[in-house]
């Protein structure tokens, strides 16, 4: 097996072909990683979530990282990983040209919401459904892949 590096073009490509990845953010230095849906549009990752810890972190540290895989045997794999920033696209007129854009990039997926968009108890409290897109602008993106 040879691991190698991937170019830009071959981690594009597998951000487009992918919908699920995951996101991980750092308050007071404590990592956070958790999965997440997402749609690539060639120059940044749309999401759509709840708030909760993930977002609340993101808020106060918008620096984020974003892990692809697409393993298909221990020795035939790639991965990418995103290194970017964190940007909520709220319900206001400056932000609904990109928040159509997030819309109609996920909405292209079946269950397009889930898992953002789902009843969700945690230690015995449900969290307010409160839905809201987001994007993570790329600063810079890194892949290897083995095969």
């Amino acid at each position: 097996m040879i691991i190698r590096d991937m170019t830009r073009a071959e981690c594009t490509q597998l951000l487009e072909k992918l919908r699920f990845g995951r996101i991980a953010c750092v308050e007071d230095g404590q990592p956070y990683i958790v999965p997440f849906g997402f749609a690539f549009d060639g120059h940044a990752i749309y999401s759509f979530a709840t708030v909760g810890t993930r977002i609340r972190w993101m808020r106060a540290n918008p620096l984020v990282c974003v892990e692809v895989e697409d393993i298909v045997s221990p020795q035939n794999w790639r991965t990418v990983i995103v290194f970017g920033r964190y940007m909520e696209l709220p319900e206001t007129p400056e932000f609904a040209a990109e928040r159509a854009t997030a819309h109609r990039l996920l909405s292209g997926h079946k269950l397009w919401w889930e898992p953002g968009f789902v009843r969700t108890v945690s230690h015995e409290i449900e969290r307010p459904l409160d839905p809201g897109y987001f994007r993570v602008a790329i600063d810079r993106m890194t892949g290897h892949c083995a095969g």
